[in-house]
C-alpha cells in the first residue's frame, strides 16, 4: 500500500497536538532515566524472560506505529513489569514503561494490553510528563527529578515523599488532568490501529477498570482520571480507524496467561514497597532502636561523581536517588512504611526554580515543613561558607516521628552551577545534639564538589 492510501485511511483520526513545553527532548529522557533508576530500587521488577519478552514485544510493535511527527530519536523505550497484583501501568518522560502484572492478568485479550500500553506510550510522544512540569509551581517543579529525600530524615520527613511523589517518582510524570488523558485515550488508539489492533479493546477494558470494585481497579483510576465519557469517545475514534494486518494470533496471550498462573501470587504495591524500605536500611522494617554508639573519631573518605566528604567510620552509607545518607547503625530503619533516621547526615540536590540561593534555601525548607507540623526555625538563614562556595545555616528544631522526643536539624546549602540546590542535613536528637556539632562542622568542612 502506498503512502498516499495510508494516509488517506488516518485521513478522518483526530489530530493531537503536543502541548508547550518548555524541557527537551534529550531533558525528558535524562529525567525519565533518573525516575526509572528509583522504580527499580524500590519495586519488584519481574526477571522472568517468558513474561518481558512477550510485554517486549507488544512494546515494540506499538513504537513502531509512532507516527512520524511524534517521534523523538533521543527517546529510549524500555518495557518491564513490575509483580504487584494492583491493576496499573505508567511511563515515564523519554520511554520507560512500567507494566504491572496485575494489569496483564487481569486482561482478557492481548489488544486490552496494547490499549493500556498504546495510552502511556502517547503520554510519552506528547511529552506530557515534562509538558505538566513545565506549568508546575516552584514547589512541584522540585520534586519533578525525582524525590528530595532518598533516606528520610526521623520525626516525619518521610510523608515529604508520600505527598510529592509516587514511589519516589515525581508526581508531576505520573498523575495527568482530563486533556491529557483525553489526548492520550485517542492517540493511544492511534497508535494501536496502526500497529494492528482494534481499538475498541482498548475502550473495553477501560469500561471493566472503571466497573471493578474492591482494590483492583481505584489504582489505576487515580493514575488516570476518566476525562468523561472516554469509553464512547474511544469508541467514536475506533470506528474512523482502519486496522491494516490485524493482529489474530490468540496463542502468545494464552500462553502468557498460563504461565503467570502458575506463579506466586504478586504482592500488593504496598507490600512490595515495604519490603524495598526494609531493604534500603537493613532494619528489616523495624523502627530505628535508639541505642546508638557515639561518633568514631576516625573519618574514612567518601568519594561520588559530585563530591567528596568524610564521615565517621562507624556510620553506614545508605543510597537514595538522588541523596546519600551517612548514619550509625540502630539509627535508621522504617516508620510507618517510610526511611527515617535519627542520628546522622543526608547530602542531595533539590531540583528548583530559584536561582536565588536564599529563596531555594526557603523553598527545600518549606517543603520539609510541609510534612511536619511540628517543625520550627530556630535560626533563620546565615551566611557561610559551604563546599567552598558562597552557603547558608539554617537551624531547625522538631519531635521526631520515630522516637517522639525532640531533635535537632540543621541545613546547609549552596547553589551549583545548574542553580540546582545543593544540601546537607544534619539531624540529633535536641538533648544530645551538642556532643554532636563537632562531628557535623567536621564533615561539612570535609565537603568538596567536583563541579
Amino acid at each position: 500500500m502506498t503512502r498516499l492510501c495510508l494516509a488517506l485511511l488516518f485521513a478522518v483520526q483526530t489530530v493531537i497536538p503536543p502541548p508547550d513545553n518548555k524541557y527537551s527532548p534529550a531533558e525528558d529522557v535524562k529525567m525519565g532515566r533518573e525516575a526509572a533508576d528509583q522504580v527499580e530500587r524500590q519495586l519488584p521488577v519481574m526477571r522472568d524472560d517468558e513474561v518481558t519478552s512477550y510485554v517486549e514485544g507488544v512494546g515494540r510493535r506499538l513504537v513502531d506505529a509512532i507516527p512520524e511527527p511524534l517521534r523523538h530519536s533521543e527517546f529510549q523505550y524500555t518495557f518491564k513489569v513490575v509483580n504487584v497484583r494492583e491493576i496499573n501501568a505508567f511511563a515515564l518522560p523519554g520511554g520507560p514503561m512500567f507494566v504491572n502484572r496485575g494489569m496483564l492478568e487481569a486482561a482478557k485479550n492481548e489488544g486490552e494490553i496494547a490499549g493500556v500500553m498504546a495510552h502511556e506510550i502517547s503520554h510519552v510522544v506528547l511529552r506530557h510528563g515534562t509538558a505538566q512540569a513545565s506549568k508546575a509551581t516552584k514547589y512541584q517543579a522540585g520534586a519533578v527529578a525525582g524525590t528530595i529525600l532518598g533516606a528520610i530524615l526521623g520525626g516525619g520527613l518521610g510523608r515529604v515523599v508520600a505527598e510529592t511523589t509516587r514511589f519516589g517518582v515525581g508526581a508531576a510524570f505520573l498523575k495527568f488532568g482530563r486533556d491529557f488523558e483525553r489526548q492520550a485515550d485517542l492517540e493511544g488508539a492511534q497508535i494501536m490501529a496502526r500497529a494492528g489492533y482494534d481499538a475498541h479493546d482498548m475502550a473495553n477494558f477501560f469500561r471493566t477498570i472503571q466497573q471493578q470494585a474492591g482494590s483492583n481497579g481505584p489504582e489505576w483510576l487515580s493514575d488516570h482520571p476518566d476525562p468523561g465519557n472516554r469509553y464512547e469517545t474511544i469508541l467514536r475514534e475506533a470506528q474512523s480507524l482502519r486496522v491494516e494486518n490485524p493482529v489474530t494470533d490468540a496463542r502468545p496471550f494464552e500462553q502468557l496467561q498460563t504461565h503467570l498462573k502458575r506463579l506466586p501470587r504478586a504482592p500488593t504495591t504496598a507490600e512490595a514497597s515495604r519490603s524495598a524500605s526494609a531493604r534500603a536500611t537493613g532494619g528489616g522494617g523495624a523502627p530505628p532502636s535508639g541505642r546508638v554508639d557515639p561518633p568514631s573519631d576516625r573519618f574514612i573518605q567518601y568519594r561520588g561523581s559530585l563530591f567528596r566528604v568524610s564521615a565517621p567510620s562507624n556510620w553506614r552509607e545508605l543510597r537514595g536517588s538522588n541523596s546519600i545518607t551517612f548514619a550509625p547503625p540502630g539509627a535508621f530503619g522504617t516508620v510507618n512504611g517510610q526511611n527515617v533516621f535519627t542520628h546522622g547526615v543526608e547530602i542531595g540536590i533539590f531540583r528548583n526554580q530559584d536561582v536565588d540561593l536564599r529563596a531555594a534555601t526557603d523553598d527545600l525548607i518549606g517543603l520539609l515543613s510541609r510534612g511536619n507540623g511540628e517543625m520550627r526555625r530556630s535560626t533563620d538563614n546565615g551566611d557561610m561558607t559551604f563546599a567552598g562556595r558562597a552557603g547558608l545555616r539554617t537551624t531547625l528544631s522538631n519531635r521526631s516521628e520515630a522516637t517522639g522526643q525532640p531533635e535537632t536539624i540543621e541545613v546547609f546549602t549552596t547553589l551549583l552551577r545548574d542553580r540546582s540546590l545543593f544540601y546537607l542535613i544534619a539531624v540529633a536528637p535536641a538533648d544530645s545534639y551538642r556532643d554532636y556539632v563537632s562531628t557535623f562542622d567536621r564533615v561539612v568542612d570535609s565537603l568538596r564538589l567536583s563541579e
